[in-house]
C-alpha cells in the first residue's frame, strides 16, 4: 500500500514554464491510464511512458501513484470551480437557482469529457487518520460555498457549509447512480438531482 502523501502531492512546485509543462504531460498521462487500466494498474513507470519523460522527472513532482492522483484531483477541482466561476459571469446574483443548476452542469460536463475524472474526480479516498477536511466532497463543498457565497453576495457561515456538504454527498451519489445507469448519465436521475438539489437548498437560500 502507497504511504500517505503530505497534504500538498508535489513534492517540487515548478517555477519554469517547461517544468509546468513537463508537470502537465504527466497529469495528463495520469488521467488517460486511469481510463485505459484503472487505478491497480497504475503506475509511475507507465505514466512516464506514456508522457515521454524520464522516471526521474515523475519522481521529482510525485512520492508515489497515490500523490499523482491527488494532484490529478486537486487539477480536476481547479478547472471545476474555473468553469462555475466563467458560468456565473453570465448569471445575475439575484437569483440562487441558476448558480446551482451551473454547479452541476458544470459537473456533468467534466464528468463526461475529462480524463480520468470517471476513478478520480476531486480525491481519491483519505485514510480516517486524515479527518475530514482531506475528504473529496469536503473540498468541493468548501471551494463551493465561496463561490456561492461571493456570486449571492452571502456569509459563508455554518449553516450554508454543512447544506452545501450534503448537497455535495447527496448529488455525489444520484450523478454515481446515473452513470451507472447510463454511460452518458441517465437523463432521468440527473432531472431528479437537480429537483433534489434546488428543494433541499430552498431551505437556506430562499
Amino acid at each position: 500500500m502507497d504511504p500517505v502523501p503530505p497534504a500538498h502531492p508535489l513534492r517540487r512546485t515548478p517555477i519554469q514554464q517547461r517544468s509546468a509543462d513537463r508537470l502537465a504531460r504527466i497529469l495528463d498521462a495520469c488521467a488517460e491510464l486511469l481510463d485505459e487500466s484503472g487505478y491497480e494498474n497504475l503506475s509511475t513507470r507507465s505514466v512516464a511512458l506514456r508522457a515521454g519523460v524520464p522516471i526521474g522527472s515523475v519522481y521529482r513532482f510525485f512520492g508515489n501513484k497515490r500523490a499523482m492522483a491527488i494532484a490529478l484531483a486537486h487539477r480536476n477541482l481547479d478547472r471545476y470551480a474555473d468553469g462555475i466561476e466563467q458560468r456565473l459571469a453570465d448569471l445575475p446574483d439575484t437569483d440562487w437557482r441558476p448558480v446551482v443548476d451551473a454547479v452541476l452542469d458544470e459537473y456533468l460536463v467534466m464528468k463526461r469529457s475529462v480524463p480520468g475524472f470517471a476513478l478520480v474526480d476531486f480525491g481519491v479516498p483519505a485514510p480516517p487518520s486524515e479527518g475530514p477536511a482531506s475528504d473529496p466532497n469536503h473540498l468541493v463543498a468548501v471551494r463551493l460555498t465561496e463561490l456561492l457565497g461571493a456570486h449571492l453576495a452571502l456569509t459563508p457561515d455554518a449553516t450554508l457549509e454543512r447544506a452545501v456538504l450534503v448537497a455535495v454527498e447527496a448529488t455525489d451519489a444520484l450523478i454515481q447512480l446515473a452513470f451507472r445507469n447510463d454511460p452518458a448519465g441517465d437523463p432521468d436521475i440527473v432531472a431528479e438531482t437537480r429537483a433534489m438539489m434546488q428543494a433541499y437548498l430552498a431551505r437556506v437560500l430562499d
